[in-house]
C-alpha cells in the first residue's frame, strides 16, 4: 500500500443533526426541525476534506466502537480512499456521537460524547509502522483525542520531518506550553479558541490579535492562522508581517465543519508545496463552498468543486478588513 501524503490523527463521530428555526435557549423546546444523521468528528471531517481536495492519499489514526456507527465510518473512509489500517476498534466503548443543532442562519450548537475517541492512546501512535510516516508530508490533528495522544502524534510527525498542523479545538491549556508549540508548524484556532489560548479576558481588536500571534511564534510555533468565519483569516508566520485574507462571498446555510474543511484543505495546499498564504486562500475557498451545503462530511467539496468555485469568483475573497471579533 502506498504511504499516505497526509496523515490525520483525530476523532470519528456519528453526527445527529436537527435543523431548527432557531437555536434553543436553556429550558426551551423548539419544534419544526428536520433531522438527519451523517458521519462526522473533527478528525474525520479534516481527513475527508483533505482526501477530496488532494491528488495524494490520506491516512487516518483514530478509534471507533465495535458498533454500527463505527463500522459505517470505516466503510465511508474506504469509499473516500482514506487508509484505515490504523483505526482501532475498541470493544466496550461506543463510537463517538455529536448532537448538533443548526438554525436558519447556519449557526450551530454542538454537544459531543467522545466514546472510543477518548480511548486512543500514545501506545496506539507508537504502534503505527514507520513506513506510514516515512512517505508523508503533512500531519494534521485536533484536540478531540486525548492530549497526550495528540502530542505523541506530533512528536512522531516531527521525527519524520512532516509539516504539522494543530487545530486547537476544543481549546486546551496544554497548547500554551512551549514544548507543545515547538512541535507545531501551523496553529489554526478560531476567534474564541485564540482568546482562550491567549489567557486574556478578550482579544478586542486586530492589534491584540497580532500581538497574541507574535507571542505564539516566540514560543516556538512557526505559523498561526486565526479563522474568523465570514470575516476571513488572520495569518502570521515567523518572518514577515501579519496578513489579512478575506472571506469568499457566499450565503451560508450551515457552518458545521467549515473549520475542519479549512484545515483539511490547508493540509492539501501545504502537501502540494504551496506557500502558507496560497494554502490559506485555497482552504478559504473550500470552506466557503462547504457552508453552502448542509451537514459535516456531506458538505465537504471535491477538488473540482473548489477549482470551479475559484474560477467563478475571479475577484477573489474580500479584504478581511472588517472587525476582528463578532458583534
Amino acid at each position: 500500500m502506498t504511504a499516505p501524503q497526509i496523515i490525520v490523527l483525530g476523532s470519528i463521530n456519528m453526527d445527529l443533526v436537527i435543523q431548527s428555526p432557531h437555536l434553543p435557549q436553556a429550558g426551551e423546546t423548539v419544534l419544526g426541525g428536520e433531522f438527519f444523521q451523517a458521519a462526522g468528528g473533527k478528525g474525520a471531517n479534516q481527513a475527508v476534506a483533505a482526501a477530496r481536495t488532494s491528488s495524494g492519499s490520506v491516512g487516518f489514526i483514530g478509534a471507533v466502537g465495535n458498533d454500527d456507527f463505527g463500522k459505517s465510518a470505516v466503510r465511508l473512509f474506504r469509499r473516500e480512499n482514506i487508509q484505515t489500517q490504523h483505526i482501532r476498534m475498541r470493544d466496550g466503548h461506543a463510537t463517538g456521537v455529536a448532537l448538533i443543532m443548526v438554525d436558519a442562519r447556519g449557526e450551530n450548537q454542538i454537544s459531543v460524547a467522545s466514546g472510543a475517541n477518548a480511548q486512543l492512546t500514545p501506545a496506539d501512535v507508537e504502534a503505527v509502522d514507520e513506513a506510514f510516516f516515512a512517505g508523508a508530508k503533512v500531519f494534521v490533528t485536533c484536540l478531540e483525542s486525548p492530549v497526550e495522544t495528540v502530542i505523541a502524534g506530533l512528536r512522531r510527525a516531527k521525527q519524520h520531518g512532516l509539516r504539522t498542523i494543530l487545530n486547537p479545538a476544543p481549546a486546551r491549556e496544554e497548547v500554551r506550553d512551549p514544548e507543545v508549540l515547538r512541535l507545531v508548524d501551523v496553529l489554526t484556532p478560531n476567534e474564541s479558541e485564540a482568546t482562550f489560548l491567549s489567557g486574556w479576558d478578550a482579544i478586542e481588536d486586530l492589534e491584540d490579535a497580532c500581538i497574541w500571534c507574535e507571542q505564539i511564534l516566540q514560543k516556538g510555533c512557526r505559523g498561526v492562522v486565526v479563522t474568523r468565519g465570514a470575516r476571513g483569516c488572520l495569518m502570521k508566520e515567523e518572518v514577515g508581517d501579519a496578513s489579512l485574507i478575506g472571506a469568499w462571498p457566499v450565503q451560508a446555510i450551515d457552518t458545521t465543519a467549515a473549520g475542519d474543511c479549512f484545515t483539511g484543505a490547508l493540509a492539501t495546499g501545504l502537501a502540494e508545496g504551496r506557500s502558507l498564504h496560497e494554502s490559506v486562500q485555497f482552504a478559504s475557498a473550500a470552506a466557503a463552498v462547504s457552508v453552502t451545503r448542509r451537514g459535516a462530511i456531506p458538505s465537504l467539496p471535491s477538488r473540482r468543486d473548489v477549482e470551479d468555485f475559484i474560477q467563478q469568483h475571479p475577484d477573489g475573497p474580500g479584504s478581511g478588513l472588517s472587525g476582528f471579533l463578532a458583534d
